[in-house]
């Protein structure tokens, strides 16, 4: 399904809005299959533990990543960035190993058993305490699944260097296989040329049945449409790109990566959803609370007067539909037909996410949403994606 940008409905009047409202639909059903009819978890404050007659996020639409490999997943990921490394405050006095752990458990009762890690997350540390927490769990939580990525590192100049690569990773997680297997960025400097062979890596993972399906992060469109081509070559759906989208950062729309996805089937995954928490609402210009560590230079003064109006915005909406802003700006991805990746840290977290799916918001909050997030320029993207 090709992307439809979401521009002002003046000009084409109500023909142009009928047509949104229809590709809205699409975008949140598309390469869904369906699940049970029942009702969700509820919203903001929703208990760990389940409450009678509610239902895990399992049974809610899933996505067909893979029909190759009839392999569906869940319509948001849960991401382990956090888990086992200093970026994100690992080790301090208010997140460690029983934090995440906790989170662990409260998300696999809520069904979020989708899990997005990487080699490099606490240089391996993530993969690690999945595999610890997998064997802690209760038994009665369902083990989640897992996607990982590989870093085209200088020394890495051979396809051969990536299944060893995953080898690695399933070791640390305690796996026979992950579920998605992924490039984290595109290969520069001197393993640019080097960048097909880790595409033929890529298969060579797939044909080996180490990974039931194969995506990459930080492609552009050129890149995105090479490596969709030599994967067919060699007889493997591309399933995924993971970029950098949210309210606060559109450049994915402008830049032609979505509409890039929509065109070929491949599912845009989006990382920093939240645009690592800015969408929250807990950090606002009048606010001198910021986050610590390297989030502490993204968030300066423009960027959070330039926001604001977008936060005003998901609160208000928020409120009348008893989600957090957070809730609301994750749903507002999932009406886009994206995956979201969000960094969940503590069960409370867990519980919020929770709350973020299983509902939709209306075409005129989805208006609201995307005009006020028009006006957002200062948020910077990462480097990676302009490789």
């Amino acid at each position: 399904m090709a992307f439809v940008g979401h521009t002002g409905t003046s000009g084409a009047g109500s023909q142009l809005a009928a047509q949104k409202r229809t590709h809205r639909v699409a975008a949140c059903d598309v390469r869904m299959s369906e699940r049970a009819d029942a009702g969700t978890p509820s919203a903001k404050g929703t208990a760990s533990v389940l409450a009678p007659g509610s239902r895990p996020i399992d049974q809610e639409k899933k996505l067909l990543l893979n029909p190759e490999r009839g392999l569906e997943v869940l319509p948001v990921q849960v991401g382990v960035w956090s888990w086992g490394d200093r970026y994100w405050g690992y080790g301090g006095a208010d997140f460690g190993e029983q934090q995440a752990q906790e989170a662990y458990n409260a998300l696999l009762a809520h069904g979020l058993g989708w899990m997005d890690s990487a080699e490099v997350y606490g240089l391996g540390l993530s993969e690690k305490l999945l595999r610890k927490f997998d064997d802690a769990r209760p038994r009665t939580l369902e083990k989640p699944m897992v996607a990982t990525k590989f870093a085209p590192l200088p020394w890495r100049l051979t396809g051969r260097s990536v299944p060893g690569a995953l080898r690695a990773s399933l070791s640390r997680l305690g796996r026979p296989k992950v579920e998605l297997y992924m490039q984290h960025w595109p290969g520069f400097l001197f393993n640019a040329l080097s960048n097909d062979m880790y595409l033929d890596g890529l298969a060579q993972c797939y044909h080996q049945n180490l990974a039931d399906a194969i995506g990459v992060s930080n492609f552009q469109v050129s890149r995105l449409r090479a490596a969709h081509a030599r994967l067919k070559a060699d007889g493997v759906p591309l399933v995924s790109n993971q970029v950098h989208y949210s309210l606060a950062y559109r450049a994915c729309e402008r830049n032609g990566v979505l509409e890039t996805c929509r065109e070929l089937g491949v599912q845009l995954f989006a990382y920093s959803p939240l645009a690592q928490g800015l969408l929250t609402g807990k950090y606002t210009e009048k606010n001198a609370s910021k986050p610590g560590g390297a989030r502490n230079l993204i968030f300066n003064q423009e960027l959070l007067q330039q926001v604001q109006p977008t936060v005003d915005a998901l609160r208000r909406i928020g409120e009348e539909r008893d989600k957090s802003p957070a809730q609301v700006a994750i749903n507002w991805l999932l009406c886009q037909g994206v995956t979201p990746i969000v960094g969940v840290k503590t069960a409370q977290q867990a519980d919020s996410l929770a709350g973020a799916v299983g509902w939709r918001l209306n075409d005129g909050e989805i208006d609201e949403l995307d005009k006020m997030s028009r006006k957002i320029t200062a948020m910077k993207g990462f480097p990676a994606e302009n490789l």
